[in-house]
């Protein structure tokens, strides 16, 4: 079975809050937008951390750091099998200064000829209601596993600091992402 875990970057904003999510670049998502956003996310190494994983993932993807506290929001099984475990914090991030890693596809089919792609070819910020139309379908339960913790309907008591760190920043773990 494949798992993968994944981080959800929110940012309050007025009464409520927008979360980060990621486009996947690469040919097959290039004309692809509403329900092809995701969390950045990726496969759980073998005996490695999920939280660990989540963060490294998140890293790879965006450039951008994450800071504790993480707030669990729980586990989705895909149509594929595959489990995605997943955190939110609380950061910002300015999507025109995403970097992200690449991919090696030879592109255009069988033609011989490898081309580089980014795993992620941009990121924006979402209110919950679009980013639950630009999610993969799977994913739009982790948008509502959010907001039910915004809401004070879950407690932060599942609060996990960052794998293997110090201890949080003075400001609460609440760090902007790119610092």
């Amino acid at each position: 079975m494949i798992r993968s875990a994944g981080l959800l970057m929110f940012r309050r904003v007025g009464a409520g809050a927008e979360v980060l999510l990621a486009h996947p670049g690469g040919p097959f998502w290039s004309r692809r937008d509403d329900a092809a956003w995701t969390l950045p996310k990726g496969e759980i190494d073998p005996g490695e951390d999920p939280l660990a994983a989540a963060c490294r993932e998140f890293r790879e993807e965006t450039g951008f750091t994450s800071a504790p506290p993480f707030f669990p929001l729980g586990e989705l099984r895909q149509k594929s099998g595959k489990r995605i475990s997943a955190w939110a914090f609380e950061g910002d991030a300015d999507p025109a200064a995403l970097v992200s890693n690449r991919f090696e596809l030879e592109w255009p089919p069988r033609s011989g000829r490898m081309q580089s792609f980014p795993e992620v070819d941009r990121v924006a910020w979402f209110g919950p209601e679009e980013a639950r139309r630009k999610l993969i379908a799977g994913q739009a339960p982790f948008v509502d596993a959010l907001e039910r913790w915004l809401r004070g309907e879950v407690t932060a008591a599942g609060a996990e600091a960052a794998p293997s760190a110090g201890p949080p920043a003075s400001d609460g773990g609440r760090r902007p992402a790119g610092a």
